[in-house]
């Protein structure tokens, strides 16, 4: 049995109608192991590293942002507080993470939280037909296209990463 938090993602696919790279609905799928970094998730995949969406939530003036960025590269928090217009951002705490999304930290899925939570894609994620992000706990991943990952969360696209 699927633990809640994959379930939640899952339906909260289904909702949006979510697709992947073959045009088939989006389907949430549970590894082995763990994979608590973009590393090991290409290894368990079989893809790139820089196909897989990394969640990083941060604090900005007390309410969440998730920012999705490519498993290649880090996020430049300097450039997108500038480019947000706020100080800094911080690195939330695993607390406000899971108060925010409901999900633990290393499986925070870009959707199916309590409540929308503002979210920047990284624009390098375009670069592939297909993407993997995380479903809800550090085991569960789902394939998704970048116009859809897009639509679904209602995201802004960024650049997040070191020009």
């Amino acid at each position: 049995m699927s633990h809640p938090n994959v379930t939640a993602v899952q339906h909260a696919l289904d909702a949006a109608d979510a697709r992947d790279s073959s045009g088939a609905g989006c389907q949430v799928i549970e590894l082995d192991d763990g994979v608590h970094t973009a590393v090991a998730a290409a290894q368990a995949l079989g893809v790139e590293v820089g196909q897989i969406a990394n969640s990083l939530i941060f604090e900005v003036g007390g309410e969440p942002l998730l920012v999705l960025t490519s498993g290649r590269h880090r996020v430049d928090t300097a450039r997108v507080a500038a480019d947000l217009g706020v100080p800094k951002l911080h690195r939330a705490s695993p607390e406000f993470v899971r108060e925010h999304t409901g999900q633990p930290i290393g499986g925070v899925a870009p959707l199916g939280h309590p409540k929308p939570v503002r979210t920047l894609i990284d624009t390098a994620l375009a670069e592939y037909d297909q993407i993997w992000a995380a479903g809800g706990v550090p085991r569960a991943v789902f394939p998704i296209t970048y116009p859809e990952l897009l639509r679904v969360t209602s995201a802004a696209p960024a650049q997040v990463a070191a020009a």
